[in-house]
């Protein structure tokens, strides 16, 4: 099959035709071989995995069988085909995106231009503005604990501690969102409770997260809780660096003995720390190692599972957050 074509072109100051044809000729047809050959020993590229519906269609048909509706999914891949920068599609490309067959996009592009969800100009398909009238209104109104709520549900349900969701309030910390563990002993903190950021894993990743100039409100005014609260401006810098490398902080009966947690920082669209999540439990239940290599990829798989919820939301809206 035939892939390219290579041409020579060249004024006729330069060459006849005659000359082109036996000095020229000649070196383009090696060219040419070479280009050949250089082809067809390259290796064969795997196929790229088909994004969007195609990846876990089958998985979720055959986990739910008749309850999982494929036209439904096949019709809202389509629509998020029209993600950022991709505002205008062809045929082609929302095929591509979405993992689907060209008829299948096609038929999911005329049904949606007929609801007047699409419109095609050419061959180019846009989103109209009616798309926004199917999750806008109530998008507008989420908020990040909303929004952080099944993700810390689900957490606290795997792990079997209390998960929560704070944000700085002044030199202190808010909970805003809360998943209690089921125990007999457990920690009595309810949404709206505050406690000072020095001596909390919440408080230290988000202060952890500010430019070094405006950590300076909470180097000041600290005092024991425990006897292992750190209260040295100078040690808690340190160890604010510390959090800041690492990207978590654990803190260890510094804020009431026997209370052990561990914290990650949650980000907005733009890199900022905007609240953090953490687990919570009594010293009895891991020792600090096992927080870190037992509590800590899940705790962090959380946190990315919640900023990819609000880097959606933030496309459209600045979701309050509390």
């Amino acid at each position: 099959r035939i892939a390219c074509v290579v041409s020579v072109v060249s004024h006729t100051s330069r060459h006849t035709a005659d000359s082109l044809r036996d000095t020229v000729l000649p070196r383009l047809r090696a060219t040419v071989r070479a280009m050949e050959r250089d082809l067809r020993e390259a290796p064969a590229e795997p196929p790229a995995a088909p994004a969007g519906l195609a990846t876990w269609t089958g998985a979720s048909k055959q986990e739910l069988g008749r309850e999982f509706i494929e036209s439904l999914a096949r019709g809202l891949t389509v629509i998020t085909a029209f993600g950022e920068g991709r505002a205008e599609l062809t045929l082609t490309e929302v095929a591509q995106a979405t993992g689907l067959a060209r008829a299948t996009a096609r038929r999911a592009l005329i049904t949606l231009e007929h609801l007047g969800q699409v419109t095609s100009h050419g061959r180019a398909f846009r989103l109209t503005p009616r798309v926004l009238a199917l999750g806008f209104p109530p998008l507008s109104r989420t908020t990040l604990p909303q929004i952080a709520a099944p993700h810390l549900a689900d957490l606290a349900d795997r792990l079997h501690d209390s998960a929560s969701l704070a944000i700085l309030a002044g030199d202190e910390i808010q909970y805003t969102a809360r998943v209690a563990a089921s125990r007999i002993m457990s920690v009595n903190i309810t949404v709206g409770t505050r406690l000072p950021a020095y001596a909390t894993s919440l408080g230290r990743v988000m202060v952890a997260g500010l430019p070094a100039a405006e950590r300076g409100p909470f180097l000041t005014g600290l005092h024991a809780l425990t006897p292992h609260t750190v209260t040295d401006p100078a040690a808690l810098a340190a160890v604010l660096d510390d959090v800041r490398e690492a990207g978590y902080a654990l803190v260890d009966g510094e804020l009431e003995e026997g209370l052990r947690s561990i914290a990650a920082p949650v980000r907005d669209r733009t890199g900022r720390v905007v609240a953090a999540v953490n687990v919570a439990m009594h010293s009895s239940r891991r020792t600090v190692e096992q927080c870190v290599s037992d509590v800590l990829p899940h705790l962090s798989a959380t946190a990315g599972a919640i900023e990819a919820d609000l880097r959606i939301a933030g496309r459209f809206t600045r979701p309050p957050l509390t």
